[in-house]
Parts: structure tokens; C-alpha cells; sequence
């Protein structure tokens, strides 16, 4: 049932705090686990332009469409023996892939996003359907843009999420964490250019979160990373060679970096 109205007149009117913001960042760097912290550092940073957008995608036939027929994202790439029905090559397998090696599941992203909402109302608007996609979709970004799931992979594919949807949570965790990086590791490896080059990416690529995600799925990987307008993650590449010639895992910071 597709809800009858964009914003419920009941929803909080959330206010920009950055320095709270900084406050639960520092948070999540000293525990990355802690990823209830993101979603908390969300409700910080309202973006006008993130709003926008997503009313002006739920008003039109594209997105009406998708609110009426398409299932619910989780359970679609949560079902893994259908993707992997799908052909060989294809992004579904490479997702499928990727969330196997990773330990991930969307049903796991939902259930964090959900435990910092315990005990608040739940609104059941198109706000909350738009929301709810660009959420189910991360893992995706992932796979189709070619960044990791490293600390530095973590933040080119924030900063490719904020060139695509202009949430000032992507932006702000993006660079934030680009400036950790570079703070903590002694290897000086191209962070800045990488997180740069990936927010550009997603500025000019087509947008994930508003794809016929089962019409995605069953294409190639290749395809539809042209299709898309994607661009290859040079200077994420080349910091992950400047690191590894430095004797510096890019997958394990901690196992190189002192606290």
C-alpha cells in the first residue's frame, strides 16, 4: 500500500546541529561497530536538498511507479538463491558476493537503523519509503562503484552517496573520516584526492537509489556500470597501492596504527 501523503504533519521538525553531530562522531571513531551512531548523526544534519529531492522523486511517474509494484528491498537482496539464479556476471552475483565475503545483510542494516528508533513514533509516509531506499541501497553502491568496505572504501562510498543525493550525513562522515584516515595512518597515501574524485563520481552518475533495483540486478556488472555512468575508483586504487608498498594493510589499519 503506497502512503497517501510525502510528509506525515506529525514528524519532528529536525533541527541542524553539527556540534552534536561531531559529538556522536567521535563516538563512532572510538567504536566502529557502533554504526547506531550514523543514524544518529543523520537526524543532525536535515539537508533542504535531500528533502527536495526526495519529494520531487515520490511525485513522479517513476517513483509512483516503484512505490506500487516494487517489494520490499530487503527481502529482494536478502534472498540470495534467487540473485544467484540471475546470470553469471551480473551485478546480482557480484552483490552476492560481497555480502557473503562481508558477513552483511540488508535485513542487519535495517535492524540497526530500527534500534535507534525504539520507543519513537513510526511514520509511514513516502519520506520514510525514499528514506528507507537509500538505506537498502548502500551495499550497492559498493558493489557498482568499486569501493570497499576498508575505512578508506567506507568513505569514497559516502562521498559518492552525497554527489548523489545530497545528504549532508554522507558529506559530513565522508570527509570527516577522510581527516581521521590521514591523521592516523603514517603513510600519507592519496586520501583527500580519493574521497574527492568518488564525491564527483556520484555527481555525475546516474542515480542508484532511483533504479528499477530488480531490473539492476539482473545486469551485467560491466553494463551497468556504464550504463550508469560510473567512473573507475583511480585514486582510491592507487591510495591502496601507496599503502600496501608502505608496509600498511588498507584493510587493517589497527593492525599498523597506534591508538
Amino acid at each position: 500500500m503506497v502512503a497517501s501523503v510525502f510528509f506525515d504533519p506529525r514528524r519532528e521538525k529536525l533541527r541542524f546541529r553539527p556540534f552534536k553531530a561531531l559529538a556522536h562522531f567521535r563516538k563512532l571513531i572510538a567504536n566502529k561497530e557502533d554504526t547506531e551512531q550514523v543514524f544518529h548523526i543523520s537526524e543532525c544534519l536535515p539537508s533542504r536538498r535531500f528533502f527536495r529531492e526526495a519529494q520531487d522523486f515520490c511525485a513522479s511517474p517513476k517513483g509512483r511507479a516503484l512505490m506500487a509494484s516494487e517489494p520490499y528491498l530487503p527481502a529482494i537482496l536478502d534472498d540470495h538463491e534467487a540473485l544467484l539464479a540471475l546470470p553469471a556476471g551480473s551485478v546480482a552475483h557480484a552483490y552476492v558476493e560481497f555480502m557473503r565475503r562481508e558477513g552483511l545483510s540488508a535485513a542487519g542494516l535495517v535492524e540497526e537503523s530500527e534500534r535507534v528508533r525504539v520507543g519513537r513514533p513510526v511514520y509511514d509516509d513516502q519520506l520514510q519509503w525514499y528514506g528507507n531506499r537509500t538505506r537498502d541501497t548502500h551495499d550497492l553502491v559498493h558493489v557498482l562503484t568499486g569501493y570497499g568496505r576498508d575505512a578508506l572504501g567506507e568513505q569514497c562510498a559516502l562521498a559518492f552517496s552525497y554527489g548523489q543525493d545530497h545528504g549532508w550525513t554522507a558529506l559530513f562522515l565522508a570527509w570527516a573520516g577522510a581527516f581521521e584516515i590521514n591523521r592516523r595512518v603514517k603513510v600519507k597515501a592519496p586520501v583527500y584526492k580519493a574521497v574527492g574524485q568518488a564525491q564527483r563520481h556520484g555527481t555525475v552518475a546516474s542515480r542508484i537509489m532511483v533504479q528499477d533495483i530488480r531490473a539492476l540486478l539482473a545486469e551485467p556488472l560491466d553494463a551497468a556500470r556504464a550504463r550508469l555512468g560510473i567512473g573507475q575508483p583511480a585514486e582510491y586504487q592507487r591510495a591502496h597501492q601507496v599503502y600496501r608498498s608502505g608496509g600498511v594493510d588498507p584493510y587493517n589499519f589497527l593492525a599498523a596504527v597506534p591508538a
